[in-house]
């Protein structure tokens, strides 16, 4: 998993460097200097992604007469429709929101500034998710499934492993702490403070605790209830999900980390860095987005309603109970899950 976690990271790179540069040039606007250029220069970052990804997206949806051959030798498509408009849609409304008069109308519904150089990288990066959300519906989860367990095969290796995880969740701790002005703008602590994580008090841990052990059977009446009128969840979903995780319920280590690290790193980038900015509905709708493996389904569903909750512990105490919260909830739903594969295969 070496290559994989290098991807991960050289896949992140840009988004970090962008959002350093971004909080340079704000830097320098608060202090009332020339800050043009190094905005320029974010945005023109920005807009170069876009555009290519945008490209993608008109070649996509021209179908095999441009991408087929190419696209066949590293996975099958199965909707070039997904693919394309999924691709050129999301890009070009990044680039609409390079644009300020887009972000002045954008301002008025969520707390970003129309002029803040960072606001308008962020908001602009922010299309990246449904991409990503599209290009694996493009390729569709039956198709990833299938390529996980032959490269599983392969390489002998699980998709994803602890490592990986934790190399994941450091990157988005990172991009959450650049993202707010660390290294440029704000020190550490400061940082920290703007993405309210904080040491929580006794009491907002019982009442992380209490919440996601209240938020589990809610979760699981939800999807009873959903399969009883035929919404259950989605066999593709089911399998790739299974082929992502399912190794690591394997340890205890494995089970800890799944909580963990998705309650740290999903917590300091989504509830932390972003809510305040995007506001709730959206980080919460970004949220569901991000989790592509579950496609557009019952469980995208579940995922948003999640992300309201936690982003009210966020407003109601702070970025840490969110934290405590999601990975309680997290290993909760994988040690039942685990429970009751056990109980099934031993009868």
């Amino acid at each position: 998993m070496m290559f994989e976690t290098i991807g991960v990271i050289v896949q992140f790179l840009p988004v970090i460097f962008i959002l350093f540069v971004a909080n340079l040039a704000q830097k320098l606007r608060e202090e009332e200097q020339p800050y043009l250029a190094l905005a320029a220069l974010a945005y023109a970052m920005v807009a170069v992604i876009h555009a290519a990804l945008a490209l993608l997206g008109v070649m996509a949806l021209l179908g095999p007469l441009s991408l087929g051959t190419q696209m066949e030798e590293i996975v099958p498509v199965q909707s070039w429709a997904w693919l394309g408009w999924g691709m050129l849609l999301p890009s070009l409304a990044g680039l609409a929101l390079l644009a300020k008069p887009v972000r002045r109308q954008v301002a008025r519904l969520t707390n970003l500034d129309a002029d803040n150089p960072l606001h308008a990288v962020s908001g602009s990066m922010s299309m990246f998710i449904p991409v990503y959300l599209s290009v694996t519906l493009g390729i569709g989860l039956d198709n990833l499934s299938m390529e996980l367990a032959a490269r599983a095969e392969k390489t002998g290796q699980p998709p994803v492993t602890i490592g990986f995880l934790w190399a994941q969740t450091a990157l988005f701790l990172l991009i959450a702490l650049i993202g707010v002005g660390w290294l440029t703008r704000l020190s550490l602590r400061k940082a920290l403070d703007r993405l309210n994580i904080v040491k929580p008090s006794g009491r907002e841990i019982v009442i992380a605790i209490g919440w996601a052990f209240a938020m589990v059977p809610t979760v699981m009446l939800l999807e009873a209830g959903a399969r009883a009128v035929g919404l259950g969840i989605d066999a593709d979903v089911e399998t790739l999900t299974e082929q992502l995780i399912g190794p690591l319920f394997q340890s205890p280590w494995g089970i800890i980390s799944i909580g963990l690290a998705a309650g740290i790193g999903e917590e300091a980038l989504f509830r932390g860095a972003m809510q305040p900015r995007f506001g709730l509905i959206v980080t919460s709708l970004l949220f569901a987005l991000v989790h592509s493996n579950y496609g557009i389904t019952l469980a995208t569903v579940v995922v948003f309603l999640l992300g309201m909750m936690l982003g009210w512990l966020r407003i109601r105490y702070n970025t840490s109970t969110a934290m405590i919260a999601h990975a309680v909830y997290n290993s909760t739903l994988a040690l039942i899950a685990v429970t009751a594969a056990q109980f099934l295969n031993n009868q």
